[in-house]
């Protein structure tokens, strides 16, 4: 979708080198001068704008939630600069005021559907991410639990109808869109796509395991969550390939070749030695080789969170110890099959491989990704073969990072070439262990919004008017989640000095 036609300055970024010498048989490579590049991007210095609220009226907003306008307040009356302020504004309620659906069941249960934004549907993923930020206001506010509350529980619904699909549509919609029912997989009328991804099965778990730590709320971990957990073990397991293909294929009628699978939807070939496949990607773009690594880091942190949850509130020891033997397997096989020697950048993560010894060298802006894998906390920040393949993501010999007059950062196949998430650029920024390099994230977040005051899917490297997605909620959620995290994290006086 186009964007309006608004003149940004932006001038393009000096970088400077550095040969330093690294240890653990790595080559010397090139070390970035993140001061300059930050200099590098001036912002428009136009004390006479005023910045006009882009969200919705009041009475349309679809969920209002008192603590969270609080949490507004309270962090844009600490930011000086008012175009950050404007953009954190618009964006961190973004998900409540125009994609919660929330219902009370027939039994009085709470039950909320959360829409991507502009495709009408509930991606286990992107809502779990969309209200993550959420989170740490719930004990603030009745209503804002019980909406949370919700999706958690939604969301174990959607597992136990089919731990295969991605997407599903909202039942209270008396008019849905059910855009891919003539899919050659096991469509049922209430999905809306079955794309096999592994982080749907995780984001639950992440959400509700961090909704149960900070509420103490445990009465979401009834017999739906059980009922949950066996299909997420069973599918986990299916999907390890020790006993065949397992159940699931997918094909679909599309001219766009990452939106269906090869070899009559089985997808190519792995041979099992304990990772998890995952036929699709979190950008819902298919995977070439199955074993997809991020997504089997994912894996392993949230199946602990749900032992731990399992042990602590329902006694399942059984099943507690089912989760934790597969976490355990999946990262003996992460340690053995997921690293590459690199010649330049020293060892490093594999995007994906097959276990026959095959291995992708990429990285893709949606999350997991090899960049976020810190911000799941599925590694350690300072984990070296991290920092390597931290280094190896953002550089042209990511064959999916881009550099370009308006900015730089990954994108994907999803959109194609020269278009930058800025996902991956709020990733770097929460990976971050150098205000320089935050700083240049901010300032390209800041230069790259198309004068919209929203975070897109993505935008051309040269023009950032050129732009996919004018509503994308989980882009905006995050973006808001970045601005809390680096005040918590003492860096109020950078965001005011950009």
């Amino acid at each position: 979708m186009a964007g309006k036609n608004i003149v940004r300055f932006i001038l393009p970024c000096f970088v400077v080198f550095v040969f330093v010498c690294c240890g653990n048989n790595q080559k010397d490579r090139l070390q970035v001068d993140y001061a300059a590049k930050a200099d590098a991007i001036v912002l428009p210095q136009d004390n006479a704008r005023v910045y006009v609220s882009n969200r919705p009226a009041e009475a349309d907003r679809l969920f209002v939630s008192q603590a969270i306008e609080n949490e507004i307040a309270r962090i844009s009356a600490m930011l000086t600069n008012p175009q950050l302020r404007w953009m954190f504004e618009n964006c961190f309620p973004n998900t409540v005021d125009t994609t919660v659906r929330y219902y009370t069941l027939e039994d009085g249960d709470d039950d909320t559907l959360v829409y991507t934004g502009d495709i009408h549907a509930m991606w286990l993923r992107d809502s779990g991410a969309q209200i993550w930020p959420y989170v740490p206001l719930a004990t603030q506010d009745e209503a804002l639990r019980k909406m949370l509350r919700g999706t958690i529980l939604r969301q174990f619904r959607c597992i136990i109808l089919d731990p295969y699909a991605n997407a599903f549509l909202d039942p209270h919609d008396p008019n849905p869109a059910h855009n891919w029912m003539s899919d050659l997989t096991d469509m049922k009328p209430e999905l809306h796509e079955r794309k096999w991804e592994i982080d749907s099965l995780c984001y639950p778990l992440r959400l509700a395991y961090q909704y149960w730590k900070i509420t103490g709320d445990a009465s979401i971990f009834q017999e739906e969550w059980l009922a949950a957990m066996r299909n997420i073990l069973q599918t986990f397991r299916e999907q390890q390939k020790k006993d065949g293909h397992g159940p699931y294929t997918f094909r679909r009628r599309t001219e766009r070749q990452m939106d269906t699978m090869s070899n009559s939807g089985l997808g190519n070939p792995v041979k099992p030695v304990g990772l998890i496949a995952s036929a699709f990607r979190p950008s819902d773009d298919a995977t070439i080789f199955q074993f997809l690594i991020p997504s089997n880091f994912f894996a392993v942190v949230s199946l602990r969170k749900a032992a731990e949850i399992l042990s602590v509130v329902n006694g399942e020891t059984s099943m507690a110890n089912e989760c934790t033997a597969l976490a355990d397997e999946v990262e003996q096989a992460l340690k053995k099959y997921a690293i590459y020697d690199h010649p330049k950048y020293g060892k490093i993560y594999a995007y994906e491989v097959d276990g026959f010894g095959n291995q992708l060298l990429m990285d893709d802006a949606n999350v997991p990704s090899l960049l976020a894998l810190p911000y799941l906390e599925a590694v350690d920040i300072n984990d070296p073969i991290y920092q390597n393949t931290r280094d190896f993501v953002w550089s042209e010999d990511n064959p999916y990072f881009f550099r370009g007059k308006a900015g730089e950062g990954i994108g994907g196949p999803h959109i194609g070439y020269d278009m930058v998430w800025p996902m991956s650029i709020m990733m770097k920024a929460f990976t971050s262990q150098n205000d320089d390099e935050i700083r240049f994230c901010l300032k390209m977040l800041m230069t790259t919004d198309a004068g919209t005051g929203f975070m897109h899917e993505s935008f051309h490297k040269d023009n950032p008017n050129v732009f996919t997605r004018h509503w994308f909620a989980w882009q905006n959620s995050l973006f808001g989640e970045l601005i809390i995290k680096l005040i918590d994290d003492g860096k109020l006086d950078l965001l005011n000095n950009l």
